[in-house]
């Protein structure tokens, strides 16, 4: 591994850093969250025309820039610094790789240069809140997740000229702006159960889309409701879309996906992290008590070491993670095992340690919900809720590189039932 970053990446990074510090203060992301979009609009099409962030990952056959995860990633960490409300996440690092890995050619050329572009915007619905699970973060996807049987999450019907889903999904990122749904639905019934991905239009008669409260309005999310929605199974037509109706694929595609997607939220936890934290650096440095600055009490500078370690080790995992995972967002070979979902837990750990920190440290005004340390508060505790919690993602991490493999005398545990087992003994 070559830790040294190239002239492009480089760039990228400090082009990214000199336009969102003029376009994305505290006061600009205020605005933008109370927009019916929940971003700028201007803004990310400007990112989106003039940078490329969307297509950043995607081929250049398909009008992206023809990089990969790393350059991803490092876009992220910019996005994070600022909190950056737009549709990068949903759009980028969860529906284009699925697009691009499972669809039929029809399918890719129509949709990937539009999101490459930021013409399009487009996300990924799990029905339960299982996003985690479903890109096998948190557990293994084996697909009941989508709501098994005749009741529960979404069910796909195949009629006369297409298919139709019915069912609801909630805690969906972007699901109240994102032109392009897809839709994860259970189908086939007792005899042949499986769960597919769905193309959903967000013009579709049926579809009822409903923005949720959230307490991160940076990260907004919303609740989709379908009845007897028409759909496009991902990867039908034209006889292109690898494995077209196989569960296995399917489930395969999402993990992939859950490792670009986990590198990409990591680096941009990182971000937010090493944001708060140079805040936090910069204000007890001014803020006097006893005479002097808070930041000169031995005490202090030991809580703001913690957290530069804490941080700057972070960073190293998300890095790696995005480097393991290297290749395209549509490039579907296994990543090192483990890698992206640790170097995630590292991530979110880390800031919500310095969010926590950050609130503290800037005293009386820190614990008013209008001082920007608050952001970064509610940046912490949403990410985790959505893709955590932190001991289920190493838990699983564990299992995936065989940490926890049973010995030759069969008595060892996995790593789920390693924690199960803990968290009974502290209930």
């Amino acid at each position: 591994m070559d830790a040294a970053f190239t002239e492009e990446q480089d760039e990228i990074r400090r082009t990214l850093r000199e336009l969102l510090h003029k376009r994305c203060g505290p006061d600009e992301v205020e605005s933008a969250v109370h927009t019916p979009r929940g971003y700028d609009e201007g803004l990310w099409r400007q990112l989106a025309g003039q940078l490329g962030l969307p297509g950043l990952a995607l081929p250049a056959a398909y009008g992206g820039a023809g990089c990969g995860r790393t350059e991803l990633a490092l876009a992220c960490e910019e996005a994070g610094r600022v909190l950056l409300p737009s549709p990068l996440i949903a759009t980028a690092a969860l529906a284009a790789p699925l697009v691009l890995g499972l669809g039929a050619e029809r399918q890719r050329a129509e949709l990937l240069p539009a999101l490459a572009a930021g013409e399009l915007t487009a996300t990924l619905a799990v029905p339960g809140g299982r996003l985690a699970t479903a890109l096998a973060l948190t557990g293994q996807n084996a697909g009941d997740w989508a709501g098994g049987g005749r009741a529960g999450g979404i069910q796909a019907r195949a009629q006369a000229g297409g298919w139709r889903l019915y069912g609801e999904a909630a805690q969906v990122l972007d699901g109240h702006s994102a032109d392009v749904l897809l839709v994860a639905a259970h189908t086939g019934g007792f005899a042949r159960s499986r769960t597919l991905i769905f193309l959903v239009r967000a013009d579709a008669p049926g579809l009822v889309r409903i923005r949720q409260t959230a307490m991160d309005e940076t990260r907004p999310q919303a609740r989709l409701e379908l009845r007897e929605v028409a759909a496009e199974l991902l990867g039908e037509g034209e006889g292109e879309g690898e494995g077209e109706g196989d569960e296995a694929v399917v489930t395969g595609a999402l993990a992939a996906t859950g490792v670009g997607a986990a590198a990409a939220l990591a680096a941009e936890a990182v971000g937010a992290a090493d944001a708060a934290l140079a805040r936090t650096v910069e204000y007890v440095q001014v803020r006097k008590q006893f005479g002097r600055p808070v930041g000169s009490f031995q005490a202090v500078r030991h809580r703001l070491a913690d957290l530069y370690v804490a941080v700057r080790a972070a960073r190293s995992a998300a890095y790696y993670a995005a480097w393991s995972a290297s290749g395209s967002a549509g490039d579907l070979r296994p990543a090192e095992p483990g890698a992206a979902g640790l170097a995630l837990a590292q991530a979110l750990e880390a800031l919500r340690n310095v969010a926590a920190e950050a609130v503290q440290l800037h005293g009386g005004i820190g614990f008013t919900w209008e001082h920007e340390a608050h952001l970064y508060f509610k940046r912490a505790a949403c990410d985790e809720l959505l893709l955590g919690p932190v001991h289920r993602l190493r838990a699983q991490a564990a299992e995936q590189a065989g940490l926890f493999a049973a010995g030759k005398d069969g008595a060892g545990k996995g790593a789920a039932g390693a924690f199960g087992a803990r968290e009974a003994v502290d209930a």
